[in-house]
């Protein structure tokens, strides 16, 4: 995994659909559609926040983090609604050892069901397979959550069970999460077939 190009800058990513990038404080309105979403807190830790001023706080944390080399928090914008925010794609749990990072995506509710989380993922796995050169990567979705289970399955991620009561989730308590990972090998492999 190539530590310095991780963290150099904020990477961009894009398809014929979506740009994944920096959130900018001018996304602000948008990114407040998408964490004010009770919705949302279903299956995610946390609570949905209550002002544009916090919205526009949590904008500031993503830099942070980012410096910190803690996470990266990617935009997910929309093309063909004028770069509109629709989501938050997440790279964190970086294990440098094992090779291995975690993933995450949260879609605002009015996009769910298009095909935006699936391009989000594939796009993140093309960056950290292929550039950055991570051999495994993770997401943990709760079993609930069965729309994002199906998200991971369709980009090639293979369910290795159930971790039981395995995390506490702010708002939540002690979760039971899915396991599911992907290897650069089963990438490279899905691609030649």
């Amino acid at each position: 995994m190539n530590k310095e190009l991780l963290f150099k800058n904020f990477p961009i990513l894009e398809s014929e659909e979506l740009n994944l990038k920096k959130v900018e404080p001018c996304d602000a309105e948008d990114l407040y559609e998408i964490l004010t979403n009770v919705n949302l807190y279903r299956y995610k830790p946390g609570n949905p926040l209550k002002s544009l001023d916090a919205v526009t706080k949590v904008i500031g944390h993503y830099e942070r983090d980012f410096n910190k080399h803690k996470t990266i928090f990617l935009g997910i914008y929309d093309k063909n609604t004028k770069n509109k925010l629709i989501g938050i794609g997440e790279i964190f749990g970086f294990d440098y050892m094992a090779n291995r990072v975690e993933v995450g995506y949260t879609l605002n509710e009015h996009f769910w069901g298009k095909g935006f989380a699936t391009s989000a993922t594939k796009l993140m796995l093309d960056y950290l397979f292929n550039k950055i050169g991570v051999n495994s990567i993770q997401a943990m979705p709760m079993p609930e959550n069965v729309k994002s289970c199906n998200v991971l399955k369709r980009c090639g991620f293979v369910h290795e069970g159930t971790l039981r009561q395995c995390k506490h989730w702010t708002g939540k308590g002690i979760v039971d999460l899915e396991m599911y990972s992907i290897l650069k090998s089963d990438y490279i492999y899905s691609k030649l077939t």
